[in-house]
């Protein structure tokens, strides 16, 4: 059996598919063409944020299963990969640790204007401490978002190292151990000193943080997203980063062009999708992927299959 790899993965799970003999089969690079190429022959598919669109799933012969690894399965043509009967599933939590301690160095730098003052500092420019506020985060207000394994860990964080005030907006959610839970996304930005995002991209979700929201935001706020580009309306932001309605921005994922766009002359860190790039959670996320798919070409269904509905309709 082969394992098509579309993107790297930590050497720690291909070492558990070839271990039970499942060969991976690089891509030497993501794109859906190559995967469509190299897809014939291949039972299963390990994909990251480029996920595996419906023309490669419709190239393939044999194909049974795609594993997300990570969260975020926007990139997946779930309803191609059920039309042909193909599971589909992620690898959720394993690296939520990573990305909760990313979002939480983001938070420090951002309030404390860390990434600027190193730029200014190299370029020789002195008087940066002099140019602008920085703010505390113990005592303050943080909100936030979504409130699975990656806003669970950042809240304990805040609450446990600041002394944060904890709000929760998440619907969803069945408990929010012990923390606030907001009624509307609104009384939780009128409120809070700092918004982190963790919630999924939806056509629900997308531009969450608009023109609108941001403008509801409480003065001065500190905003971070380590979870999909799509939350952010990143002009509305330009908007409120001018007016100073938000202070600054802690970004791990957003528009390709934004770093070198206008949202660069403001107090914006930018870093290259690093949430879950520990060595730590490369190796649970890897061998977690890997582990989904021998499940699934041994019959069996994942607990974190996204198209199970779908999927046994498809068989019937």
């Amino acid at each position: 059996m082969k394992c098509l790899i579309v993107q790297p993965i930590h050497d720690a799970g291909l070492s558990r598919l070839r271990a039970a003999g499942v060969s991976p089969v690089l891509c030497p690079d993501p794109s859906m063409e190559t995967a469509a190429r190299l897809i014939p022959g291949c039972d299963a598919v390990i994909t990251r944020d480029a996920g595996l669109s419906a023309a490669a799933i419709a190239a393939s012969d044999r194909l049974r299963v795609v594993v997300v690894h990570g969260t975020g399965h926007d990139a997946v043509d779930k309803g191609a990969a059920s039309a042909r009967g193909v599971l589909v599933c992620n690898t959720p939590g394993a690296n939520a640790r990573s990305v909760a301690e990313l979002a939480l160095g983001l938070a420090v730098a951002a309030a404390r204007g860390i990434s600027a003052g190193d730029r200014a500092e190299r370029a020789g420019q002195p008087g940066f401490r002099e140019s602008t506020s920085f703010a505390e985060l113990s005592g303050k207000t943080a909100l936030i978002v979504g409130w699975g394994s990656i806003g669970r860990d950042l809240g304990r964080m805040l609450d446990l190292a600041f002394g944060m005030r904890i709000l929760v907006h998440s619907p969803s959610a069945p408990d929010t151990g012990g923390y606030t839970r907001v009624a509307t996304l609104e009384e939780g930005l009128a409120q809070a000193d700092l918004v982190s995002l963790h919630t999924p991209l939806r056509p629900q979700t997308r531009h969450l943080m608009n023109a609108a929201r941001l403008a509801a935001l409480k003065p001065g706020a500190i905003l971070i997203n380590t979870a999909r580009a799509g939350l952010v309306d990143e002009d509305a932001l330009l908007t409120a980063l001018q007016s100073g309605q938000v202070a600054a921005a802690g970004l791990d994922v957003y528009d390709a062009a934004a770093p070198m766009g206008p949202l660069a002359a403001h107090p914006v860190i930018f870093t290259p999708h690093l949430g879950g790039t520990t060595e730590a959670a490369l190796i649970r996320v890897a061998e977690g992927a890997a582990g989904h798919v021998l499940a699934a070409l041994a019959g069996e269904i994942p607990p974190t299959a996204l198209n199970t509905p779908d999927l046994e309709g498809a068989r019937a």
